[in-house]
């Protein structure tokens, strides 16, 4: 739709303000379009990927028109950083949850009464009350914009039941302006958030999915201690999170961490809240902090420059760990992920969809979608392609940036050993687990295979040309291609499904990868150099130096502040004056994410540190 000359003029305003307040010289994709729908008057719902700054999509027209913008958020986190943000660059903007203080609240207060208030955050909790909107009736609210919008969905990740009543209060307020974001939302839940949240047919933006800047590799379980432990020696001194499946589990793991020398913190719902909220700020204020935790952290973590997600178990399903990867590289500089599974966590995954007390649809569609993450975990090919065409972008070349296509993958044809895997199932009467079949197919003389007489039957030692190790991987990809099920509630026991029935009477075949536990020397080599320039992002020795310095201030800045690192500067941005070295403030204000008010506030203080640098 071709904009008006009035629209133009906004966008272009808006473009000044990007740069005047922000410091930053353009839009990132596609969030012109977005803005200047917004400016236009229209409703919108917007689906853009994780570190596409669908943030900016309501803080840029509010500034620019100068109206009241409510940012509805479930996330106190979120809320807390992006004011923070806003005002250290100048903007009036305020948070009404429980952890705020009580100045802030009255400042925020007088703010809203004056008509100073650009931007209220505010949870959907805290909206339902009569009080609340009573009061947001009388300041005149010029928009409403719904962050985190999935959650209105029925199937929303993260469900919150009062978005539902969100719809309500717009009515209530004569229905301002609806602007509605997300990460991630499938064609129904697009559809549900339309139905749900707007009267208005709104403008609907589906931005790719594509974050090119993070590398995916995703890699069976072998010892995950070690092999998360290894990952890590890759990005020491930076910053990153490793997702638990349990409580137990991050203790275990960070204590591992803490004891191989890194600085790493557990976090999950079990701590104290004043405990989880200090560990969170030690993350956001410092560098070179490892987030040991369950899922329950991350949700509204705007820090931008988280360099590496690592998974110990496999996430719930496909939506979850694109959302949960994509916490990393905000910054749109490079990031590194890891992701280990296994068989049992396949079927983990399986009993809760099928423990849970969702409707049987539901839980077709949260199969359907552990599904897609399986597939994932099994391709034989690029892993970003996998991904895209999951969410319906099929047109992908293959990225170079994932462990298959920079180590390749070896494949065999794998129809012979799933026959007798099948057939082990079929000849101890699909009765026993894993551990049982694989010592028949070993020949090994347990005494459960002596006590059945398992070791009389044909099948008995048909497959010694696989170690233990290869026939585990084995069964988890016959799990994964859906030959077999393992019925949990009986002892774990394996049954042939229709497609495996198939296979065992030869009517198609079957292709397995051969797993890749750990990388050859050579491979390993090259991507810790990959990595070593990761870390450099494109720094010689002296710049480097310098960005480290820059940063060192920056920490010192953000404990006085007791604020969030990026607050003050992001990474991206430290890394721009070590490039440029700025002499003065007209050469300061043109690095990137320097504007008006952080010149004013920080600018003597970096440029004095790369004055004094000696190199």
């Amino acid at each position: 739709m071709p904009l008006s000359v009035a629209s133009r003029l906004d966008l272009s305003r808006a473009r000044d303000v990007l740069h005047e307040v922000f410091g930053y010289t353009d839009f990132r994709p596609g969030q012109d379009e977005i803005v200047a729908a917004v400016l236009e008057g229209r409703d919108v719902l917007a689906v853009m990927p994780t570190g596409a700054g669908k943030s900016m999509c309501y803080q840029l027209p509010a500034i620019v028109r100068e109206n009241l913008t409510v940012v509805v958020s479930p996330l106190i986190a979120l809320m807390r950083n992006q004011v923070a943000q806003l005002r250290a660059n100048g903007v009036a903007a305020g948070a009404l949850n429980s952890s705020a203080e009580p100045d802030e609240v009255r400042e925020t207060l007088a703010d809203l009464r004056t008509g100073r208030l650009r931007l209220l955050y505010i949870a959907p909790e805290r909206l339902a009350r009569p009080e609340t909107q009573d009061m947001l009736a009388r300041a005149g609210v010029g928009t409403i914009a719904v962050d985190e919008a999935h959650c209105i969905s029925q199937w929303g990740h993260d469900f919150r039941p009062e978005y539902r009543d969100i719809g309500a209060f717009a009515e209530r307020l004569g229905q301002p302006q609806i602007l509605a974001l997300t990460a991630t939302a499938d064609e129904a839940t697009r559809e549900e958030i339309r139905e749900r949240l707007f009267v208005r047919q709104p403008t609907v933006f589906v931005h790719g999915f594509d974050r090119p800047n993070i590398r995916i590799a995703i890699r069976p379980k072998a010892n995950p201690k070690r092999q998360l432990t290894d990952f890590l020696d890759s990005h020491r001194g930076e910053s990153g999170v490793v997702y638990c499946s349990s409580r137990k589990q991050t203790e275990e793991l960070a204590d591992a961490f803490s004891g191989a020398g890194f600085h790493a913190l557990a976090y999950h719902a079990g701590l104290e809240a004043a405990e989880r909220s200090r560990r969170q700020d030690v993350f956001l204020q410092e560098d070179g902090v490892v987030m040991v935790a369950t899922v329950a952290f991350g949700m509204g973590i705007d820090k931008p420059d988280v360099r590496f997600v690592a998974h110990a178990s496999l996430p719930k399903s496909i939506e979850a760990y694109y959302q949960e990867i994509g916490r990393a590289g905000r910054d749109g500089l490079p990031a590194d992920t890891l992701t280990l599974y296994g068989t049992d966590d396949i079927l983990l995954r399986r009993r809760q969809i099928d423990e849970s007390e969702a409707s049987e649809e539901q839980k077709r569609i949260e199969r359907q979608r552990l599904n897609g993450l399986v597939a994932l975990a099994e391709a034989p090919r690029c892993r970003r392609q996998v991904l895209l065409s999951y969410f319906g972008e099929d047109k992908s070349p293959a990225c170079g940036n994932c462990d298959v296509c920079v180590d390749g993958i070896e494949t065999f044809d794998g129809t012979i050993p799933a026959q007798k895997a099948l057939s082990a199932m079929v000849r101890t009467d699909q009765r026993f687990g894993e551990v049982h079949l694989i010592a028949v197919l070993t020949g090994e003389t347990t005494d459960q295979v002596v006590r059945f007489g398992h070791d009389k039957l044909k099948t008995f030692g048909c497959g010694t040309e696989f170690t233990k190790v290869q026939w585990r991987a084995i069964f988890r990809q016959i799990l994964a291609a859906g030959l077999a099920d393992v019925d949990m509630a009986n002892h774990g026991r394996w049954i042939l499904t229709e497609d495996g029935v198939a296979v065992m009477k030869g009517q198609r075949s079957v292709t397995f990868r051969r797993d890749v536990v750990e990388a050859r020397t050579e491979k390993r080599g090259r991507r810790a150099e990959q990595r070593e320039k990761i870390t450099a992002a494109g720094l010689d020795a002296v710049e480097t130096r310098l960005f480290e310095a820059l940063k060192r201030e920056r920490a010192a800045l953000a404990r006085d502040m007791n604020a969030p690192a990026y607050v003050v500067f992001a990474d991206r941005t430290l890394l721009d004056m070590a490039r440029r070295r700025p002499a003065n403030r007209t050469e300061m204000s043109e690095v990137h994410g320097v504007g008006a008010t952080k010149l004013s506030t920080f600018g003597d203080q970096f440029l004095r540190v790369i004055r004094d640098f000696e190199g």
